[in-house]
């Protein structure tokens, strides 16, 4: 009688009925754009969970200020987790991660600066106005007419969420036209 000694990826050729053995390849990142994404959003999550841990929670019948920020951080987490999961599933796509677009990422930053200086001064409506103004500029696809279209859209919606829904006390017309 011989005894035959089989290794862990003969048998589970064997088991599955098939002559080929299985390889079995390390965990690598596929997609580079969507691991360093799920991070960002993991990391994100993880911080919004532990800095509303100062406020409190309460229940979800009789939320407290930490409920929604504590929740909306666990399901970022929960998201970057699965993106980062995705990332490097054998069926991803291979992908890396392109060049940064600084002009684009300084436009944007300049149109929240401006309208976060412009809107006591000169109220939302100018306000809105630049920030869409300014942040369409850095899009590859500029168009004056979508973005004519965007402001008075935006202008109408903020409007009636901000200062008619919500009573906020925010200038809506710049302060020399209200004097």
């Amino acid at each position: 009688m011989t005894t035959h000694v089989l290794s862990s990826e003969q048998i589970g050729s064997r088991r599955w009925g098939n002559d080929t053995t299985m390889e079995i390849s390390p965990m690598r990142i596929r997609n580079h754009r969507d691991f360093w994404s799920g991070i960002m959003f993991l990391v994100l999550g993880v911080l919004f969970v532990v800095f509303s841990q100062a406020y409190q929670l309460g229940t979800p019948a009789r939320m407290g200020p930490g409920f929604f920020p504590t929740m909306l951080g666990a399901l970022m987490a929960l998201l970057g987790a699965a993106i980062v999961w995705q990332s490097v599933a054998a069926g991803s796509r291979e992908e890396r991660v392109g060049s940064i677009g600084w002009r684009e990422l300084f436009l944007i930053l300049v149109s929240v600066a401006v309208f976060a200086v412009a809107l006591p001064w000169l109220g939302s409506v100018i306000a809105i106005a630049l920030l869409i103004g300014i942040s369409a500029v850095a899009s590859h696809e500029f168009s004056w007419k979508e973005t004519a279209i965007s402001i008075v859209v935006l202008l109408i919606m903020s409007e009636l969420v901000f200062v008619k829904g919500l009573e906020l006390q925010f200038p809506v017309w710049p302060k020399f036209l209200t004097q």
